[in-house]
């Protein structure tokens, strides 16, 4: 029997991500504190990929507004 050293998951995880170039991630539903602006992906667990490589936990992001490109 062969097994695979991939992750069974990691093909349906990516499916999953959704990605956004222009967005606002706060912190606060006052929207009083910018944890970043710009690209991020959000990921199907909950966590925010940042363009540098750094994550947002989930519990440090209160939401996220995005706009499009025609908006900013």
């Amino acid at each position: 029997m062969v097994f695979s050293t991939e992750p069974a998951w990691g093909d349906i995880d990516e499916a999953f991500v959704q990605e956004y170039q222009n967005a606002v991630v706060y912190s606060d539903r006052e929207q009083e504190t910018i944890l970043h602006e710009g690209a991020v992906r959000l990921l199907p667990n909950g966590w925010v990929e940042l363009p540098s490589g750094r994550f947002l936990s989930p519990n440090a992001v209160h939401h996220i507004d995005t706009y499009s490109e025609r908006e900013s």
